[in-house]
């Protein structure tokens, strides 16, 4: 009796703009990994920028992996019991580990100033 694949694998797009090739790609690597595997895909939509996160686009993505018949067995669109599979609606999650996390004194306060976190900001979005 063959037992079931453990590889899990993810496909997680920016819902900022339609999906090019090297989304594609990502996405039919990503799926040939894990259907070779016998594993399983998940697709997570990774909104997180609002000013450039799009719910059109997210919807495009979607219907774009399906017009390729690349298929998913849990996240956006086909539910699943590991959600929720929107980044921004994560937040409860990673708040409840931060409080395991405190509770358990691993936490170590930042003291970095505005000015550089600022700065760190600036660097990122310019792709520096």
């Amino acid at each position: 009796m063959r037992m079931a694949s453990s590889v899990v694998g993810r496909f997680a797009p920016s819902p900022s703009g339609r999906m090019h090739l090297g989304n594609v790609l990502s996405a039919l690597l990503c799926w040939l990994s894990v259907r070779s595997a016998g594993g399983r895909l998940v697709l997570r939509i990774e909104d997180i920028d609002p000013e450039r996160s799009r719910d059109e686009y997210a919807r495009l993505i979607v219907e774009d992996l399906r017009f390729l018949g690349l298929d998913w067995d849990e996240g956006e669109g086909a539910g699943g019991t590991h959600g929720p599979y929107r980044q921004s609606e994560r937040t409860p999650v990673y708040e409840e580990a931060l409080r395991r996390l405190d509770a358990m004194g691993l936490l170590y306060p930042c003291f970095c100033s505005r000015a550089s976190r600022r700065a760190a900001r600036r660097t990122h979005r310019t792709g520096g």
